[in-house]
């Protein structure tokens, strides 16, 4: 079982990606870009591990992004110059896979 499946693991949950995936290619190439990029930063930089989370910061990006191309705004003018701090910001209340493996490390060691 691949770690998206594992995080994504129902049907309707895999609708609901499947979804926003086809909102981010109906998303304007500057936009489009963005969000990929994105989405690889917050995987790679210590991935969220719970599908309300995800389901809920990729879909208020998307929501952004869909407003701001149609007001014709840059991607810029709606993360700010510091689009990482702008990731950073978005799941510093989630718990991710980093949060996950910390604890059971503690745990691990913790019973030693």
């Amino acid at each position: 079982m691949s770690i998206f499946d594992k995080i994504i693991g129902s049907l309707d949950d895999k609708r609901e990606w499947k979804a926003m995936e086809a909102r981010v290619i109906a998303l304007p190439n500057e936009y489009r870009n963005a969000y990929n990029a994105i989405k690889k930063y917050m995987w790679i930089s210590g991935g969220l591990s719970d599908w309300k989370d995800i389901s809920r910061i990729f879909g208020g990006i998307l929501d952004l992004f869909e407003e701001g191309a149609a007001k014709g705004k840059k991607v810029i003018d709606l993360t700010g110059e510091d689009v990482a701090a702008f990731c950073d910001e978005l799941v510093k209340d989630s718990i991710t896979w980093r949060d996950k493996y910390r604890s059971k490390l503690n745990d691990t060691i913790g019973r030693g």
